[in-house]
């Protein structure tokens, strides 16, 4: 059928420029010539080949994709039947929390935040409260049906006892991060909250083992501290040079100190008992965390805002309120 090639030619055909040669002279000038001439076979698998690592990686994208969407819950949380019952009920549902969020103004975002950090102060107390359970009972118990030495002392043991508890609660609560994340859940949470009532209860387990040491003459025995403090990790010297900054904001903001948070933690820490110093460190060291926290998601939101009006101006929708606010900043912009 040479005629028939010759009449419609085929791509296979003219991409061989050797077709038309015998197979021993082939053969001959593959061997000798410097020149190598590749068959249209061969191109076909060097670009089977070349297309395998992009079809083998589809195929793992694909693979992890079925993962996610098996490994998925049917229901969400919020449903009372979480064996997947109703799911076709809950393949439209949203949480309100997230569509809220999508039609709060800039103003209602930043509030929230601050709110949030208000709150923080609230709920930490509150949790501290339901850890003292056991001391308020002891307190209202002397306050209603008291003894004649509870009644000449105004129950001013189980009132100590009851402050002593708070505060350190508190202290424990923040030190552990209590509600210092957003994004975290209420099992986390509540997890936290439990270990920090261990935590009180292992520290006047320790104190009282101390007191019976002394009291019977013998060394005092050392614990090790309750919250310990996990040590930054030493760099290596290429690390140093290349990522110094990086380095700076990972460990720098949680455990080196500026001179005036340094002042205030020797002040405040001077007015507390020495047992007690551990964990107030701890707890200011949490507390400026959070803050810095609230600094940064702050700036985030005013940054984000600025990106909008920006976006905004470009396509010609600028607000009055956009000139107004693009006023007050220019000076500080061209700073």
């Amino acid at each position: 059928m040479g005629w028939w090639d010759s009449l419609w030619p085929s791509s296979s055909s003219n991409d061989d420029p050797l077709r038309k040669l015998d197979p021993k002279l082939r053969e001959f000038l593959a061997r000798e010539s410097p020149v190598k001439y590749g068959t249209a076979q061969e191109k076909e698998e060097k670009t089977k080949k070349a297309s395998a690592p992009a079809a083998e990686e589809e195929q793992q994208q694909r693979g992890k994709g079925e993962d996610q969407e098996k490994n998925k819950p049917l229901v969400p949380r919020e449903s009372q039947f979480q064996d997947g019952r109703y799911a076709h009920l809950w393949k439209t549902y949203r949480p309100l929390a997230e569509i809220e969020a999508e039609t709060k103004s800039d103003h209602e975002k930043l509030m929230d935040v601050l709110e949030g950090y208000k709150e923080r102060r609230n709920q930490i107390g509150k949790a501290a409260l339901e850890n003292c359970a056991l001391e308020q009972v002891n307190w209202r118990d002397c306050m209603t049906n008291p003894t004649l030495g509870e009644r000449m002392t105004l129950c001013r043991d189980q009132i100590k006892k009851f402050e002593r508890c708070y505060m350190t609660q508190t202290r424990l609560l923040k030190a552990l991060g209590y509600l210092s994340t957003y994004d975290r859940s209420p099992e986390v949470e509540e997890d936290i909250q439990m270990h920090a009532d261990t935590l009180y209860h292992r520290m006047m387990a320790q104190e009282a083992e101390i007191a019976a040491a002394r009291d019977a003459g013998l060394p005092v025995p050392k614990f090790p501290p309750l919250i310990p403090r996990a040590p930054a990790p030493a760099p290596t010297a290429g690390e140093q040079i290349q990522q110094p900054k990086q380095q700076q904001q990972q460990h720098g903001e949680e455990e080196e100190l500026t001179q005036e948070q340094l002042g205030v933690l020797k002040a405040k820490l001077k007015k507390v008992a020495e047992e007690d110093r551990v964990a107030e460190e701890e707890a200011l060291r949490a507390e400026w965390r959070a803050k810095a926290e609230i600094a940064a998601r702050v700036e985030g939101l005013w940054s984000q805002q600025e990106r909008d009006r920006q976006a905004r101006k470009e396509r010609g929708e600028e607000t009055m309120w956009d000139k107004v606010s693009g006023a007050f900043r220019g000076g500080d912009g061209k700073k």
